[in-house]
């Protein structure tokens, strides 16, 4: 990476990496997996759009990052809210999977980790999944801990923040795959 780096610090979680084969023991982790279309195109579309911090930005993100496309390494920025009541989340890289040549199930996708100043400590993923039948889902992972008090305190307020843009993300990569905005 050449540049100076958008977020300072060290991925601030126990676990790195995890949410690419299974969250560590005695965290409580968010799975949810929606169906985004159908066929290879679809499935290479939508990837397209996860690798270039698409699904993010078409969830009404702000969207930071050292790179135009997903790499490890690479920190990004994405903020919500407005003015003074933004809140950033900056994060890391810690897994990549590119999709494979030819057909067939598979999944490609990245996960990453936060850095300090995130209102959370811990890890998100965003797959994308074409099964043998040629259905294209996508599965986002998370699990995390408040990072301070104040998000701490804030508990249903999150939970509620959180399934609100796993949505957005999953109507995000709806567009990506051309199938509008779901239900």
């Amino acid at each position: 990476m050449t540049g100076p780096r958008i977020a300072a610090g060290e991925l601030n979680y126990e676990g790195i990496g995890s949410t690419e084969h299974g969250p560590p023991p005695d965290v409580d982790c968010l799975v949810t997996r929606a169906y985004i279309g159908e066929g290879l195109e679809t499935y290479r579309r939508v990837v397209r759009g996860v690798f270039s911090w698409q699904l993010q930005k078409r969830a009404g993100l702000r969207v930071r990052a050292d790179s135009g496309v997903v790499a490890p390494g690479a920190r990004v920025v994405s903020g919500f809210g407005v003015g003074p009541f933004r809140i950033n989340a900056p994060c890391e890289v810690v897994w990549v999977r590119r999709p494979v040549p030819g057909g067939g199930p598979q999944s490609a996708g990245f996960g990453y980790g936060t850095l300090p100043g995130h209102p959370v400590r811990g890890e998100e993923a965003f797959e994308i999944l074409i099964d043998h039948k040629g259905v294209v889902t996508i599965q986002i992972t998370a699990f995390g801990v408040p990072s301070t008090w104040f998000y701490a305190a804030g508990g249903a307020l999150t939970r509620r923040a959180r399934r609100r843009i796993t949505s957005r993300y999953i109507r995000s990569a709806q567009e990506l795959a051309g199938t509008g905005t779901g239900g």
